[in-house]
């Protein structure tokens, strides 16, 4: 499994910006899917999941603002960002877990259930 992201850049505080992640090698299995973030000197941070079953798991700062999403045609995760702040500067990562594999709300965020990662995105937002 390889995953690229794509559709990182700067903007203006309050912008817009639309994360892309394609994904290769999984055939027909279905994968629990993530973004995740790490801005410069903190940890890595789960953002949002997209689960096996479609169901969609958001970090608390992030709800009503973030929408993930597939292109199920292109084996594509998306993460749409509006609204986005300074303090959400950072590198953003795509990454799924093992094929077939479901994650529920409280691992869907955690980066030890995750499996494959892509090399990441960055983001960079202004004031």
């Amino acid at each position: 499994v390889q995953l690229v992201e794509s559709g990182g850049g700067s903007v203006q505080s309050g912008g817009s910006l639309t994360l892309s992640c394609a994904a290769s090698g999984i055939g027909n299995r279905a994968y629990s899917m993530g973004w995740f973030r790490q801005a410069p000197g903190r940890e890595l941070e789960g953002v949002a999941n997209l689960d096996v079953d479609g169901s969609a798991t958001y970090a608390d700062s992030v709800k009503d603002r973030f929408t993930i999403s597939r292109d199920i045609i292109k084996n594509t995760l998306l993460l749409q960002m509006n609204n986005l702040k300074p303090e959400e500067t950072a590198m953003y990562y795509c990454a799924a877990a093992r094929a077939g594999q479901s994650l529920n709300r409280f691992q869907a965020l955690e980066t030890d259930h995750y499996r494959y990662w892509g090399q990441g995105t960055q983001v960079t937002v202004s004031s």
